[in-house]
């Protein structure tokens, strides 16, 4: 992270276009100074330094945007700017963010707190943000031409209310959307309640992450923003596995995730080894009455889910996207389906011509997670990532709970992989192979049923279809 140098005071005089009427010329001609965040690392929480006290979010493979006071007023910066974001080890893709990342760093303030953001323009074109979920004047919505003017390039807006009510939010634009949001303009926003809530427990840890989904072709580096649902990479806050970073927690630490979803499709968010409450929603705490047991929950688009749980199960548990493509890496949807063609008298042929040829997909694809064959410049192979045990199928939408007994309250350093009790893993059988047994017969047999199809025959000239 670039340092704050110097945050608390001013960066001099501006030209900044207003867009409250309640920050006088004084507050505008000291703007804060942007902090700039470089690393796809996860980093630690931040420990508000004024203002009134709260337990701090974890963004997993993010930040928190720091503040200062003025008055009373927390004041934030962000930069809507071009940006590399790293996906994975070795590949980067050129995007769209805030504050050097994408996406930008999460917001945190308290119930009651009145905030004042400012909003500078590196964008090659206009953009706004608007604040998802705020209750909040009309005129700070952020929807440029309704609610607003754009922020033209080079310009600075300022947005000023009182974040309201506590809960889950996310800021993103509303100006040429399908573009800014492909490239990955989006962030999350934290408002703490500000007194104990009944339906706001307090937890141990607390994580948030943004689900996106890029359209990124292997060897190139820019997103295809014209795509609609075929897309090659989901992603965790713009982190695709082996490159997210795992939730870390200590054994019984109450724990809760947020997950927000800005991409173009619903992801059914699915924990393994424990069960847990959705305890709120972008519209608020749920209600306990309207709570139950769960082991997956499907985030719609535009929708956040707030999952609490006890972490009582040791081990390295698997959170991922429950549908089985949003688990890949840069698929190729164009690819033919090959299970059970016997290629190896055409293998043999075509290795005479092409002698790094190399036959796949006729058993599956699982052989993919191990095969180290050459790739395109910039991209990571479909599925990657080792574990204890080799090689894990998996990538895209997935991380790991890790569960320990003996981690250190608030520490969030990665222990390594689990070391299971003797006795607990599963394992190759050993012994004879069980005969196989058929099922009983039917005592009295069915009869054959043929389906036909009768089509319907009719004067709207759809008749033949």
């Amino acid at each position: 992270m670039v340092s704050r140098r110097n945050f608390l005071s001013g960066a001099g005089a501006i030209t900044a276009a207003v867009g409250s009427a309640t920050v006088s010329k004084a507050a505008l001609a000291a703007l804060p100074e942007p902090v700039i965040q470089t690393s796809a690392d996860t980093q630690a929480p931040l420990v508000p330094p004024n203002g009134r006290p709260y337990n701090p979010v974890v963004t997993l493979n993010g930040w928190t945007l720091p503040w200062r006071m003025n008055n009373g007023v927390k004041e934030f910066h962000l930069v809507a700017e071009p940006v590399v974001r790293e996906m994975a080890p070795g590949f980067v893709a050129h995007l769209w963010g805030y504050n050097g990342q994408s996406p930008g760093p999460t917001i945190e303030v308290v119930e009651g707190d009145r905030v004042r953001i400012f909003v500078t323009n590196k964008l090659p074109e206009v953009t706004s943000v608007h604040w998802h979920g705020q209750r909040l004047p009309c005129g700070m919505d952020g929807v440029t031409g309704l609610t607003q003017p754009p922020i033209a390039p080079g310009k600075t807006f300022v947005y000023e209310f009182v974040a309201r009510r506590p809960g889950t939010f996310m800021y993103h634009p509303h100006a040429d959307e399908m573009v800014q949001m492909a490239m990955g303009m989006m962030g999350m926003w934290i408002t703490h309640p500000k007194a104990k809530h009944p339906l706001i427990d307090e937890v141990d840890r607390d994580f948030c992450f943004l689900l996106n989904a890029y359209d990124v072709d292997p060897g190139s580096y820019t997103p295809k923003v014209n795509t609609m649902l075929d897309f090659n990479l989901w992603s965790f806050n713009s982190r695709i596995f082996p490159g997210i970073d795992p939730l870390v927690v200590r054994h019984m630490d109450k724990v809760r995730i947020r997950v927000g979803n800005l991409t173009m499709t619903n992801h059914p968010i699915h924990l393994h080894g424990h069960e847990f409450m959705v305890t709120g929603t972008d519209g608020g705490p749920v209600p306990k009455t309207a709570r139950w047991p769960e082991v997956t929950t499907d985030v719609a688009v535009g929708q956040m889910r707030q999952l609490d749980f006890v972490a009582d199960e040791e081990g390295d548990w698997a959170m991922h996207c429950h549908k089985s493509h949003h688990t890949m890496n840069a698929m190729g949807h164009a690819v033919p389906t090959m299970i059970g063609v016997d290629h190896r008298k055409v293998a043999k042929q075509i290795t005479r011509l092409i002698p790094d040829y190399m036959v796949m997909g006729e058993r599956g694809m699982h052989d993919m997670t191990e095969m180290e064959m050459p790739l395109p410049d910039n991209t990571v192979p479909m599925m990657t990532g080792h574990g204890p045990f080799g090689a894990i199928g998996m990538g895209g939408m997935f991380s790991v709970l890790k569960v320990r007994k003996g981690q250190k309250r608030g520490d969030y350093a990665d222990p390594g992989w689990f070391k299971h009790p003797a006795g607990t893993v599963a394992r190759e059988w050993q012994g004879p192979t069980p005969a196989a047994t058929q099922a009983p017969a039917a005592a009295t047999p069915q009869p054959k049923v043929e389906v036909r199809i009768r089509k319907p025959v009719g004067h709207d000239g759809h008749s033949g279809h």
